[in-house]
C-alpha cells in the first residue's frame, strides 16, 4: 500500500461519504469507477469499512452498518486530491525519463504505479495534453514533444501577469487566513534546505511547487489554478533537467523565494510586486538557458 497510500487514503474519505448517504454499496467495479481507483484499491477500502465494523462485506453484498463519524475519517493533511496524486506521479516519471522529446508514457503503467484506474490517468492526461506538450497514440501510449524556446517564452509571458495578480491578492488575504500558516512553514523548509544545501539542494523542485502553487490558489480563480499544471511542469521541473550548476541554482532561487516570502509576509504591495517581479525575471532566465 506505500505506493498508492495517499490515493487509498482520500478515496477512504470519499467513500465514506457515500457510506453516509446509502444503505448499501455498488460493485466492485463500480465503486472503482466511482472513486476513480483501481480495484485492488477498491478491495483494501473495503476492508478498512469492515474492519471499524461500518460494514458488512459478503462477497457482492456490502451491508451498511452505521454512519461514519470525524474519527473514522483520515486526517486531511494525510491524503491529497487525486489529481495532484496522478499530476505529481506523472511529473516524476517524465524526470525519471529525462524529460527527452519522443519519450512514451504509457496510461496503464501510470495507473499502476499510483494504484488508481486508468479512467483518472487518461482524463489528466487529456486535460494536460491541450498544451501541446504530450500528443496521444494508439494503445494507451502519449508521447512527450518536447519544449520549445518559442513556448517557454509564450509560457513566461502567462505565468508573469497569473502570479503578479495571485501576489496581490494573497496580501489581501485575512490574518486567520489559512495560508499565512502554511506560508510560515514553507518558509521554514526553505531556511532547513539552506542550511544543508549541498545534501538537499534535490528537494527544492517539490518545495517550488508547493510555494507557487499555494500563492496561485490565494488568487481564487479557477483559470489561474487550472493553468499552474503546466507552469508545475515546465518552471518548477526544469531545474532537474538541466543538471548543469543545479546546486548553485536551487540555492539561488531559495534565497530569491525566502526575499518573496518576507515581502508577503510584510504586507506591501509595493514589496510584494517587487520581489514577485525579480523572482520572475530570474525564473525565465533561467528556464530560457536550460533550453537547446
Amino acid at each position: 500500500m506505500a505506493k498508492q497510500n495517499t490515493v487509498f487514503k482520500d478515496a477512504f474519505n470519499r467513500c465514506l461519504k457515500l457510506l453516509a448517504e446509502t444503505s448499501t454499496l455498488p460493485s466492485e467495479p463500480e465503486l472503482g469507477q466511482v472513486l476513480g481507483v483501481s480495484r485492488t484499491t477498491v478491495r483494501a477500502i473495503l476492508s478498512r469499512c469492515e474492519e471499524l465494523k461500518l460494514i458488512i462485506w459478503d462477497k457482492r453484498r456490502k451491508i451498511v452498518l452505521r454512519r461514519p463519524e470525524p474519527s473514522d475519517y483520515f486526517p486531511t493533511e494525510e491524503t491529497n486530491s487525486l489529481a495532484e496524486i496522478i499530476e505529481r506521479s506523472f511529473m516524476r516519471r517524465i524526470l525519471a525519463g529525462g524529460a527527452e522529446p519522443g519519450m512514451q508514457i504509457n496510461e496503464l503503467e501510470l495507473a499502476r504505479e499510483i494504484g488508481t484506474g486508468t479512467t483518472s490517468v487518461r482524463e489528466f492526461l487529456i486535460r494536460f495534453s491541450r498544451f501541446g506538450l504530450i500528443e496521444k497514440r494508439p494503445n494507451s501510449h502519449w508521447v512527450l514533444k518536447g519544449f520549445t524556446r518559442e513556448f517557454a517564452l509564450e509560457l513566461t509571458e502567462v505565468r508573469e501577469m497569473f502570479e503578479l495578480r495571485s501576489a496581490a491578492s494573497f496580501v489581501a488575504l485575512p490574518e486567520d487566513h489559512p495560508a499565512w500558516e502554511e506560508l510560515k512553514k514553507i518558509e521554514a523548509v526553505h531556511r532547513e534546505i539552506l542550511a544543508d544545501i549541498d545534501n538537499r539542494y534535490k528537494e527544492f523542485s517539490e518545495l517550488d511547487e508547493r510555494f507557487h502553487l499555494l500563492v496561485h490558489k490565494s488568487s481564487s480563480n479557477r483559470f489561474i489554478i487550472d493553468f499552474y499544471d503546466i507552469i508545475a511542469i515546465v518552471f518548477h521541473y526544469h531545474y532537474q533537467w538541466n543538471k548543469a550548476n543545479s546546486r548553485e541554482r536551487n540555492a539561488r532561487a531559495l534565497e530569491e523565494h525566502l526575499s518573496y516570502i518576507a515581502a508577503l509576509q510584510s504586507r506591501d504591495p509595493k514589496q510584494v510586486d517587487q520581489a514577485c517581479r525579480r523572482h520572475l525575471k530570474s525564473a525565465r532566465e533561467t528556464l530560457l538557458q536550460s533550453i537547446p
